[in-house]
Parts: C-alpha cells; structure tokens; sequence
C-alpha cells in the first residue's frame, strides 16, 4: 500500500524562496554574517577625494582582507573624508604605524582600492573602531587631475624649461666663462662634460653600492629600525612646527654666517685629513685596549657577583657598629671624654716643649759633662791621679764628715778659723776691694788663673754644641 506524502503548497515554497533570494541579496551587498561576531573595524582620514564605493575592496599586498563599509565627508565642502572599513581576520593585527593608500584597480576592474600595509610589528597595536591619521594616508593619483594642472601657460612654460635645458646642453661656453671648472671638461659643451663625468660612473656607483650595503646594518631590521626611528623624528617635528619654523630661520642665518666665513671654513676642513689621521691612529690605539679591558671585566665579574651576598652579610654589622657609635654607647662616652682629650692636648704641647728640653740636656751630657768628668787633672804637686767625678764624689763624703754633730746625724757645719803666719792679699775685686787673711802655708798658685773679670756668657748658643773644656791646658796663676 503506497503513502501518500503531503505536498508543499505554492504559497509556502514561494515564501521560502522569497527568504532565500533576500538572504543572498542581503549578504551579496555588505550585510552581516549572522552569529560571526563583531568585525575589526578601522577608520582612515583621507584629505583629497577618495573616488570609493561601498563595498569597495580593502587588499594587504595584493589579497582582499575587508571591505569599505562607511565614506562620511568631513567639514561640508571640504574634500577631506573619514572611510569605515571592516577587516577579516587574515588582514589582522594592525599596528599604530599602518598606512592606507587609494589605488586605482585594473581596467577590467575598474574604480579604487584600498592598499592597507599592516605597519610594523615593533609599534603598538591599534583597537577595533581606531582612526589612522591624515599623515598615514593618501589618495588617488587621477590623469584627469594630471592633465588639468598643465594649462596652456604651464605648457609654455614646460616649453620653455624644455628648450632652455637643451641649449644649455649643447652650447659651448664663451671662452674664459668655465675658467673655475675643472681643466678635463674646459671648453665643452653641458652634454660632453655630463658623457665625460659617465667614466667615473663606475666608480661612483660601486661607491654608493658600498654606501646602500652599509645602510643595511649589520644585523636583520637594522635598516627597518632606522626608519622607523627616522619617522618618529619627522613625526615629533611635524608637531612642533613653530619650534621647526624657529629652526630653519636660525639654520638660515647659521648658513649666511658660514658663507660670510667661507674662507675660514675652507681653511678648517683642510686642517680636518690630519686630524682625522691621528684620531685613526688614537682610536686604534683605544681599539687595541679593549681586549685587556674585556679581560679585566671578566675578571672583576665573579668579585661583582659576590659584592651583593658581601652587602647583605655586612648589612647587619653597619647596623650593630650605628649603634654602638650612638649617642647612648660610644657617642655619649666621646662627648664625657671630649674634655681630658683638650687638657691631653695642652700636656702634649707642654710634653713636646720638656722631651726637646730634655734633649738638649741629654745631648750637654753625652757631649759635654761626661767627657769632662772622665778627664784626670794633671796638677803636680797635688795630683790625685783620679777622674774628676771621683774627685767631686770624695769631696762629698769630706762635706758629709764636716757636717756631723754630736750623734752624727747632725745638720751643722763645723768651722774653725783661718790664722797662721802667712799674709795672704786678693786683688782688687771691684767694688769690695781686695780680700785679706792669714794662711798656714804659703799658696803655690791658683788654677786656672784669674783674667781679671768673668767670661762672657752666651745663652743662645746650646751646650752640646760648644766644644769640651780641656782642663789640663788651663793656665795657672800666680798666687794672692
């Protein structure tokens, strides 16, 4: 037995295809993509006329990533325009440094583009709904704005321009009019001088071949980093144009200075081949001592690297050794000696003057004293035969025996008076006169003999200085 299925009804399959076909119409024209989440969307700021359509293109090298959703003019009348473009996943990430140029697509294709270069993946990554400035973008170049800027008066003057650059190429110059140029190229015209200059050509280009291999660094991105660099310059100095305006008029003045001086300046770069000749010859001196002075931080490495457990370990003994010198330890205990430590001083300076005395006195006694108490007196008839330190010592005991009283321990000097037959006269002792008295023998003499008044005394003169007395070369004198 066969079923029987239930046919869809015309009204209900028209309507189905009506959904279909709005479905792609829909999307064929720029709608969302149901449930595919919210696109990139990054903003541009075009200055000219951009000449795009919704949905033109937006291409990364040549490959579509998105499209332009949004073309909003900017101040009226103006030609300036913000464009809204979506971007897919494969365009992304876009960096602050993006740029986005109109280009014109082939003839098959016709009307613009969008070419969008990502930037560079050292610079920041721009949010969705971010604006690149006017400075990050360009429009398109047209032929019909070409050729309306070469008017008729532009034309002749192009003419002009044209027909001037071809005389100045093929006439010769009048004689003594290239007298500064160089000799090889003296009499002819613009032309031959420019086909003279193609033979060293060679040179010059393998020069600049050298030039452009420098400016590539020496490692990856050394010349990508050096334009990024450059334009971060260019874009601090775009923003401080009154700062540049002041600039140039003073670099225009700096350079009408130079020209006033050119002779002096001519002068200073010939003096610039020897010095830069002996920089050469410094630097390869300090080039050739950077070897020891790696060797040396190499060295000096493992002493750095215990310098941190160094401090660490010393850390607590500065903050035992703050404490002890606190006021409350040795710091109080300075401030009770302060006071001795002023009187020491006083006694040192004291001290100093007593120890150079004692010198002084040491010195009178090895050079002076003791040489003259080691001397024996030749004095015949009375000679003692002994040194005269003895001599003086006996004397003592002689005092010390006179001395006595009746128990011995006295402290009385016997005496007893002089008398005997013997007349004894001194001479005239100044203002006393003469002396007289009575000896018990006759006296032999006296020694040394008087000079009649006393020698002189000098105290400015040290004792060990003075040379010892000889006692035995002094002179005797007649007796009283």
């Amino acid at each position: 037995m066969r079923r029987h299925r239930a046919r869809v009804s015309n009204l209900t399959a028209g309507l189905i295809a009506a959904v279909v076909v709005a479905v792609a119409v829909y999307l064929a024209f720029g709608g969302a993509t149901p449930f595919a989440g919210s696109p990139f969307v990054l903003k541009a700021l075009f200055t000219s006329q951009t000449e795009l359509h919704i949905p033109s293109p937006v291409r990364i090298a040549g490959v579509d990533v998105g499209q332009v959703t949004s073309v909003q003019r900017v101040g009226g009348s103006s030609d300036a325009a913000v464009v809204t473009m979506h971007i897919d996943g494969n365009g992304l990430p876009i960096h602050a440094n993006a740029t986005a140029a109109v280009q014109s697509r082939i003839f098959l294709e016709g009307n613009f583009y969008v070419d969008l270069r990502p930037g560079s993946p050292n610079a920041p990554l721009l949010a969705s709904g971010a604006t690149l400035p006017a400075a990050n973008t360009s429009g398109p170049v047209q032929l019909d704005r070409v050729l309306a800027a070469l008017t008729s008066n532009a034309r002749a003057n192009l003419q002009t321009l044209v027909q001037g650059f071809g005389a100045g190429l093929n006439s010769a110059p009048t004689p003594g009019q290239d007298a500064t140029q160089d000799p090889s190229v003296r009499g002819l015209t613009g032309g031959q001088a420019l086909n003279e200059s193609l033979r060293y050509s060679a040179d010059a280009f393998k020069a600049s071949a050298i030039v452009n291999q420098a400016l590539l660094g020496v490692e990856p991105h050394d010349l990508s980093r050096s334009v990024v660099g450059n334009e971060q310059v260019f874009r601090a100095l775009a923003s401080r144009q009154a700062e540049l305006q002041g600039f140039v008029t003073t670099f225009d003045a700096t350079m009408r200075a130079l020209a006033a001086r050119q002779q002096d300046l001519s002068n200073t770069i010939a003096a610039l081949p020897p010095l830069l000749r002996t920089a050469d010859r410094a630097l390869t001196s300090l080039d050739a001592s950077f070897g020891p002075t790696r060797q040396f931080a190499k060295t000096i490495l493992a002493g750095v690297e215990q310098l941190g457990p160094t401090i660490d370990a010393a850390l607590p003994w500065l903050a035992q050794a703050t404490a002890l010198v606190s006021r409350r330890e040795l710091g109080g205990l300075v401030a009770d000696l302060a006071p001795a430590v002023e009187q020491t001083a006083s006694t040192i300076r004291a001290t100093t003057a007593l120890v150079s005395a004692s010198d002084q006195l040491a010195r009178c006694v090895t050079h002076n004293l003791v040489p003259t108490g080691n001397q024996v007196i030749q004095d015949p008839p009375v000679s003692s035969g002994m040194p005269i330190y003895q001599e003086l010592l006996s004397s003592a005991v002689g005092i010390a025996g006179a001395a006595q009283n009746f128990d011995g321990n006295g402290r009385y000097l016997r005496s007893t008076p002089a008398g005997g037959s013997t007349l004894v006269q001194t001479s005239n002792l100044g203002s006393q006169g003469p002396l007289f008295g009575n000896a018990v023998l006759p006296p032999l003499g006296t020694r040394p003999a008087w000079p009649g008044q006393a020698p002189a005394v000098n105290s400015s003169t040290p004792c060990f200085q003075n040379t010892p007395p000889d006692v035995n070369r002094v002179a005797t004198g007649a007796g009283p």
